[in-house]
């Protein structure tokens, strides 16, 4: 037993020699040297824009631009500060203004009148609009009311 402890305390100390044979100082250098921080800059992971709302500057910036609803009726959404948004409308014949709009869960809230609307993804099908029947890019405000992108 003795004999088998004394081999492997022998093999472990010619296993630490072997990796220390040519170890050998740097080379000196200029004293002087100087160091200088660069500032390490945080950039989000890819793709957190989009998944993280805290951090996206406009959750629905993707919607910008004009979408097309039935009998002249549009909506164009432009981003404003981050989180806003500036939303031009012809919701009806008699209706048309210019409202706030924010991010919200689903979409972009906004008041138009007394009623707090959002605009929300859809389909053509689902603004129950036939004009509008089979469009796939399309953003609800209510039954009857949608518009689409050309």
């Amino acid at each position: 037993m003795m004999q088998k402890s004394m081999i492997l305390t022998s093999a472990m100390a010619l296993v630490l020699l072997t990796g220390c044979e040519k170890a050998e100082a740097p080379a000196p250098t200029d004293t002087q040297t100087t160091t200088e921080e660069v500032p390490v800059e945080t950039v989000p992971a890819e793709g957190a824009e989009a998944t993280d709302p805290a951090t996206a500057p406009h959750r629905f910036a993707d919607w910008a631009g004009k979408w097309t609803g039935v009998e002249g009726m549009y909506a164009t959404i432009t981003p404003t500060e981050p989180g806003k948004y500036k939303l031009e409308m012809q919701s009806d014949l008699d209706t048309k203004g210019t409202y706030d709009g924010e991010d919200s869960e689903h979409g972009i809230k906004f008041k138009r009148g007394s009623e707090e609307l959002s605009l929300r993804r859809g389909s053509g099908d689902e603004t129950g609009l036939k004009y509008l029947a089979g469009k796939k890019e399309c953003l609800i405000v209510k039954e009857g009311e949608g518009y689409c992108r050309d």
